[in-house]
């Protein structure tokens, strides 16, 4: 029997082993899934939105527990582990108080006596989620995807198997019927037989763009829907009248947040050159001022990275960028799975940490002329989640809107998810999209209904 074997990034420490699931225990939980999801469906929307609203309460009365968990097995500094776990029961209770009205038929007139949509769940749907916000990427997912009827099977990242588990075990005490939302803990070779089974309907996919070409590919020969929230490269652009003063912190978490590991963290700064050293400034003065150390310590915001690979990998990014001849201005070191917050100026297109995902508390500054060439190098991305723009030129900066190609454009703020907006990206981030009304819509069959008496 394969195991898992989990990890304090922090300090390295062992935190548990888990037994996979065998092929044969994999089937199990699939027809279970099958099963219960022939009842789940017929069950009163009134039903599963009560329950929903149960799942939030007890998120919140597990605040503590669920944070310190998250915590040690991916390295998020506390404070930020509860306002993820915060956020997850923000996205219950939005869909507990909203999901009647998505879902309600939508009537349509035509030469019928009378016509609509019905918005029919498809099944079960497969949810493949990365270990970077453990618990939010999978609630995002699965508040929506229940309440409108489906069942759902997650396979987690590995190394936050505890989560995973842990998510399992709070939708059965707040009330779902067994075998709603399971887990499983099978390896990546598992998948591809898993997509092809006739008890999955449909994959969402956060992760990696390769992981994300992977899934479409197989997703495309079995004829499943699949949504996928891939990489992202996002462009902070701050054009020459932004107001520093009120905004530089926001820029800072922005990139730092999460100690970097955010598929929409602002990871190129474009900054044009009126602004230009008032920026670099401002920046480095608040990057200084923030705590590093012990993730368990309410007043760090920066610790290890979730696993000293992916520092790794940060660091080739950085040296590689260097041997260009980017010039580090702050930081650039790492120890095991700790790597210092970055800041890097002097930055073109041709370098990993303009061109390539950084997936680490490194900021890449981009000096440019004006706002024209500020547009044009942010767009120069084969991703396409989100840029933020700082200025206070509102009039110039809403004409930017059709101009800029990316799922998610956000003025004076950092490009982040919120229950009441759709949420995902163009290009080499993905298609489809999760939250808001369009998310519940997602794993819906949109069904035709006419009638005439």
């Amino acid at each position: 029997m394969k195991v898992i074997v989990t990890h304090n990034p922090y300090n390295g420490k062992k935190l548990k082993e888990y037994e996979k699931h065998s092929s044969e225990e994999v089937d199990i939980i699939l027809q279970k899934s099958q099963k219960i999801a022939k009842n789940w469906k017929n069950a009163s929307l009134e039903k599963r939105c009560s329950l929903l609203s149960k799942l939030a309460a007890l998120l919140m009365k597990k605040q503590n527990s669920l944070s310190e968990l998250m915590t040690k097995e991916m390295g998020k500094p506390i404070a930020q582990s509860k306002a993820e776990i915060e956020k997850c029961a923000w996205v219950c209770d939005f869909y507990a108080k909203n999901a009647a009205d998505f879902l309600a038929d939508a009537m349509i007139e035509t030469s019928a006596d009378e016509s609509f949509i019905s918005y029919d769940p498809l099944g079960t749907v497969l949810a493949i989620m990365p270990w970077n916000y453990p618990f939010w990427q999978v609630m995002r997912f699965a508040a929506p995807t229940l309440t409108s009827g489906n069942t759902a099977i997650l396979k987690h990242a590995e190394n936050v198997t505890g989560c995973a588990l842990a998510i399992e075990e709070l939708f059965i005490e707040a009330g779902y019927p067994k075998g709603c939302f399971q887990t499983i803990l099978a390896s990546h070779e598992e998948i591809e037989r898993i997509i092809g089974s006739k008890y999955i309907q449909a994959v969402s996919l956060t992760g990696s763009e390769k992981a994300g070409i992977s899934i479409a590919q197989t997703a495309g020969k079995n004829l499943k829907k699949v949504v996928l929230e891939l990489g992202g490269n996002n462009a902070c652009v701050v054009w020459e009248d932004a107001n520093l003063d009120a905004y530089i912190d926001v820029m800072v978490k922005a990139r730092m947040q999460n100690v970097g590991q955010s598929c929409i963290a602002a990871k190129r700064f474009i900054v044009v050159e009126d602004v230009y050293d008032n920026f670099i400034s401002a920046f480095v003065d608040s990057v200084e001022r923030l705590q590093s150390g012990n993730p368990m310590d309410e007043s760090v915001y920066i610790s290890s990275m979730a696993r000293e690979d992916l520092a790794e990998s940060v660091e080739k990014q950085v040296n590689d960028s260097i041997l260009k001849g980017a010039k580090v201005i702050l930081g650039g070191n790492r120890k095991g799975a700790f790597f210092e917050p970055t800041i890097i100026s002097e930055v073109t297109a041709e370098m990993p940490v303009f061109k390539e995902e950084v997936f680490g508390p490194v900021a890449a500054i981009v000096k440019v002329k004006n706002r024209e060439e500020a547009m044009t190098m942010a767009a120069d991305s084969r991703f396409g989640l989100g840029t933020m723009l700082f200025t206070q030129d509102i009039e110039s900066a809403r004409k930017m809107v059709g101009q800029v190609p990316d799922g998610a454009f956000f003025i004076n703020e950092m490009v982040k998810s919120d229950p009441r907006l759709p949420f995902g990206g163009t290009k080499k981030s993905g298609f489809g999209r999760e939250l808001s009304k369009e998310g519940i819509l997602e794993f819906v069959n949109k069904k035709t209904v006419y009638l005439r008496k």
